[in-house]
């Protein structure tokens, strides 16, 4: 098993399941969330993304990917960063956990992930980059889930950097 860094587009990413960084109502906002709805077909993952009825932070549902090069789309609802003492850590883990799993579910053996609840959530991105490591790490090494590779997207190069300085650290 295999984690990796990369810089540029999550819609792009050849791998069996790309992780969207969604708001509780999957409705499509901006930043990732509109990028990936846009991409797969808009339509068509609206109505699949209001068939699961929501998700609540720090959860994932998955839909198919439609028009993007990957199978699955597995829609994670990050924390809001409100400081750091509200659990905003916690749940952002949970997100990292839960897209693993749920990906693990559907077969999946490679996964992409954007930099979760950086954008307008406003999490730091040095925090979040840390905790997306350390919980990916801990989950390949203590579950048996089948994935081989895990892919962090970057789309600017501060975070990309971030990741490759995380990931060289064991």
């Amino acid at each position: 098993m295999a984690i990796e860094a990369v810089r540029g587009d999550i819609t792009k990413q050849e791998v069996d399941a790309i992780v969207n960084a969604a708001n509780q109502a999957l409705a499509g906002g901006g930043g990732v969330d509109g990028a990936i709805h846009r991409a797969a077909g808009m339509a068509q993952l609206r109505a699949a993304c209001d068939a699961l009825g929501g998700c609540p932070t720090g959860e994932a549902k998955a839909t198919p990917g439609f028009n993007l090069r990957a199978q699955w789309i597995i829609h994670a609802v990050g924390p809001r960063w409100r400081g750091g003492g509200h659990g905003e850590a916690e749940l952002l883990a949970s997100c990292y956990r839960r897209s693993l799993v749920v990906a693990a579910e559907l077969g999946a053996r490679s996964i992409a992930f954007p930099a979760i609840s950086t954008g307008v959530y406003g999490y730091p991105a040095a925090d979040a980059a840390a905790v997306a490591i350390s919980t990916v790490r801990s989950v390949l090494a203590s579950t048996p889930l089948g994935i081989e590779l895990v892919r962090l997207v970057a789309f600017g190069d501060a975070t990309y950097q971030l990741y490759l300085e995380l990931l060289a650290d064991p």
